[in-house]
């Protein structure tokens, strides 16, 4: 039996981003139920419309691309982004408070 070589050209990331009606009760449903699928197939919230998954291989990943694709919601907008594990390496990702806009102090200039 051959071994398969695991590494971080040959293991991909699957990101779904979406942007899903949430106007009415059935909306909003469609919208939960699409992440709750999402969830149960082993990807993670990396930010609230924007879910990610491991993948060990390219055949790996098309399986969970034909998932996703099979639990669509009837509207909205979904894209599907694969990248290597290198390239997800890659990333870089920022972590922290937002500074409010301060008041600017207006100064005076004083003449003599």
């Amino acid at each position: 039996m051959s071994e398969i070589r695991l590494n971080e050209y040959r293991i991909m990331w699957l990101f779904v981003f979406f942007d899903l009606p949430t106007n009415t009760k059935t909306e909003r449903r469609n919208a939960a139920k699409f992440r709750t699928l999402l969830m149960r197939d082993g990807f993670s919230m990396m930010q609230f419309s924007v879910y990610v998954r491991n993948c060990a291989s390219y055949e790996s990943l098309q399986v969970h691309t034909k998932r996703v694709k099979g639990i669509l919601p009837p509207s909205g907008n979904i894209s599907l982004l694969s990248v290597t594990d290198k390239q997800y390496g890659d990333m870089q990702n920022y972590w922290g408070k937002i500074e409010g806009l301060k008041n600017a102090e207006s100064q005076q200039l004083e003449l003599f």
